[in-house]
């Protein structure tokens, strides 16, 4: 390698981006072998951190668990309560909320009394995690890491605004618009959602 001017890539110090150090009520798990028919049954929220040079940069996102789209997201410089409320004002914004399940960890970001308002006021049903269970919520852990090495480990973040630059494009018209899911059958997550819709309508035409 040396000969070759190969580098391998150093593993960094893990950074934690959940603090289950409360004092804040904790929901059960509801998803738990839970079969889904549709979108907006269940959104899985999680946060992850991008290095940059001098520090490090938060994302918040909430999937939607049965077509795999991001409907809701976050940037920003802190592990702040703000940066998950803003992801979960984004997706209420564009999604239909009725018979919706939120999905989380135990983390403060979303045991806190503003952001458990504003599921409650939604009508939104509150799941979360064992604690230090991360499996309940793989299906976000598995976009964080699609996101780091199709995106983030192909390019050299150094600032912030180097993360705002491209975070939004992967997201919104690379994973969202154009990644294949094998879940999905080989479509992408906005396809697939249109799909749907198309086959609701003719279903109802027929009824």
């Amino acid at each position: 390698m040396k000969e070759l001017g190969i580098q391998g890539r150093i593993k960094r110090k893990y950074i934690t981006t959940t603090n289950s150090r409360h004092n804040n009520k904790i929901y059960s798990n509801l998803i738990k072998d839970k079969e889904l028919t549709g979108i907006d049954q269940v959104w899985c929220a999680d946060i992850t951190y991008i290095r940059i040079l001098k520090g490090f940069v938060y994302i918040a996102a909430i999937i939607d668990i049965y077509s795999r789209k991001i409907v809701g997201y976050a940037i920003g410089k802190t592990l702040s309560t703000k940066l998950a409320i803003t992801a979960l004002s984004m997706a209420i914004a564009t999604r239909k909320t009725n018979n919706l399940i939120h999905h989380s960890d135990q983390g403060i970001q979303y045991t806190c009394k503003d952001y458990i308002k504003i599921l409650k006021d939604n009508g939104i049903r509150i799941s979360m995690s064992g604690k230090g269970n991360p499996y309940d919520n793989a299906f976000a852990e598995s976009f964080f890491k699609t996101l780091k090495q199709e995106e983030v480990y192909l390019w050299q973040y150094e600032t912030f605004s180097d993360v705002v630059e491209r975070i939004p494009y992967f997201i919104l018209d690379v994973y969202n618009r154009k990644r294949l899911h094998s879940s999905l059958g080989y479509r992408p997550p906005e396809e697939y959602e249109r799909l749907l819709a198309e086959n609701s309508s003719r279903e109802c035409m027929v009824c």
